[in-house]
């Protein structure tokens, strides 16, 4: 008996010292198990267009498809290393916690619960959202102000729908609630003109006015009647990822505020502003401390341009129905964009 206890004295002693691991330390870092693997695996809220989207060959294109390929290329130097994963419903959290994926680019808006108690982490805000109004442009509307005596498809038992009373009742106006139990009914009832407008996430208004028939006949009315913050998530306790993932961000965003693009990034090589330079990995070594590359922030830019180029390549007039910037504009352009600078 006092055999036992002295060995288990001496077990606590060595684990103590640290010359026994613990199996937290013993365990691989998230970049470490990237490296080893070779590609990085991404997961995402559901399949929403502009955000992530499969094509009829099944390649995934997307905003935080490119969120994914910024940081594959932050981390291994190749932005096509990813495995793209749509994590449909609520089961977004557990993958990530048990390993099945390194990062989710986005999930679901981030709060407190599910920043505290699934055992992840927020890394930045990479889109901000709320609930909106979207109407025919045959209205006449430009704000959500102007909304009185309408007929609102909106989900049923929703925040939505509690959202949207208090919006009302404040703005002493009327309204007539239009209630569906799915995405995808309110969708169904506004196109069939069941309701005069329809109210959701600004994405989701999104999404549902890129399958209209002609999009530009309808507009996303600018006011946001909600916070939602939308970005990448990691797992709780790797701080050397959670900065990666953070600063391939920042550093998107870092990129359009001083001009640098996907196009000119090999011609900025020799400009001569301090905060080019330190972006473009030309003067100190930002990267080391992370684990990567000193140049892993020009590699980025490289591979997807900017915030802005992000944007436009999903958002932009190209897509046929045009998302403006609003609080997803840079802060010196009147929006919530906001990243530290690198120094």
């Amino acid at each position: 008996m006092r055999g036992f206890v002295w060995l288990r004295r001496l077990v606590g002693a060595l684990a103590f010292s640290g010359l026994i691991a613990s199996p937290a330390m013993a365990q691989q870092s998230t970049l470490e198990q990237v490296r080893e693997r070779g590609f990085l695996i991404c997961g995402s809220a559901n399949p929403i267009a502009g955000f992530a989207q499969q094509d009829a060959e099944g390649r995934w294109s997307g905003f935080d498809v490119d969120l994914c390929r910024g940081l594959a290329a932050a981390v291994l130097g190749n932005p096509d290393a990813i495995e793209f994963r749509a994590l449909r419903g609520e089961a977004r959290y557990a993958p990530l916690q048990t390993g099945q994926v390194d990062v989710l680019t986005r999930s679901g808006a981030w709060g407190m619960r599910r920043d505290t108690i699934y055992g992840t982490t927020f890394a930045a805000t990479a889109f901000f959202d709320g609930q909106a109004f979207m109407v025919p442009q045959s209205l006449g509307l430009v704000s959500a102000f102007e909304l009185d005596n309408v007929s609102i498809c909106v989900i049923d038992g929703s925040e939505e729908l509690r959202r949207l009373q208090e919006f009302f009742f404040l703005n002493q106006a009327q309204y007539v609630g239009v209630p569906y139990e799915d995405p995808s009914d309110i969708a169904i009832a506004y196109q069939a003109g069941r309701c005069q407008a329809v109210s959701a996430s600004g994405r989701q208004l999104q999404a549902i006015r890129r399958a209209l028939p002609d999009p530009s006949a309808h507009r996303i009315l600018p006011e946001r009647i909600s916070k939602e913050l939308l970005g990448p998530v990691v797992r709780e306790g790797d701080d050397q990822w959670l900065k990666i993932v953070r600063w391939t961000l920042f550093a998107l965003i870092d990129a359009e505020e001083l001009g640098v693009t996907a196009l000119n990034i090999d011609s900025l090589a020799a400009a001569r502003a301090p905060a080019v330079r330190r972006l473009l990995g030309v003067e100190g070594d930002f990267g080391t401390t992370l684990g990567l590359a000193p140049d892993f922030m020009a590699q980025v830019i490289r591979a997807v341009g900017n915030y802005g180029e992000i944007y436009d390549r999903h958002f932009g007039p190209s897509t046929g129905a045009a998302l403006l910037r609003g609080q997803n504009a840079l802060w010196s352009n009147g929006g919530l964009l906001y990243a530290p600078p690198v120094r």
